[in-house]
């Protein structure tokens, strides 16, 4: 295991100690939502497009591209599918018909907080376990290694 108050791993052995770590913290973070959603016949490409939007009601679809970083046709058919299964609201813009501005439906909105609900319970979990302290060089290192600015400020 890596001390995390040492300087950062250097050698191979503890990158890939790192990287086995990472690779079973994401499949047990993304295990029980992908349960939920394929229950529902849906994948995580779907969680992805409920998250952003839950996180940014209104948002346009030219912004949930950026945000998702993908193509048109990449979110095509998720979106539309979520749409048609009445989790999705595609609204006009009020000042530009042409835009479609995404909000989650009632059902939407309890999906995607069940799917919350799961994963900020191990968050909370695992925090509680490596202690408080973590918590801080937890996002640290998160937001350095993404390679999107969230815009928060953080």
């Amino acid at each position: 295991m890596i001390d995390v108050n040492s300087p950062p791993p250097c050698d191979d052995s503890d990158l890939r100690a790192a990287m086995e770590h990472f690779f079973f913290a994401y499949q047990a973070f993304t295990a029980r939502p992908d349960a939920i959603l394929e229950r529902r016949g849906l994948a995580r490409v779907h969680h992805r497009v409920l998250f952003f939007i839950a996180r940014e009601p209104g948002l346009s679809v030219k912004g949930l591209l950026a945000k998702l970083g993908v193509s048109k046709q990449a979110l095509n058919t998720p979106l539309r599918q979520l749409i048609e299964m009445g989790l999705v609201d595609a609204v006009a813009d009020a000042a530009d018909k042409r835009m479609k501005r995404l909000y989650l439906s009632a059902e939407g909105a309890r999906l995607e907080a069940t799917l919350y609900r799961e994963q900020a319970r191990l968050l909370e979990g695992a925090l509680a376990r490596a202690g408080l302290d973590a918590a801080g060089g937890w996002l640290a290192f998160n937001h350095a290694l993404s390679p999107r600015d969230d815009g928060d400020g953080a």
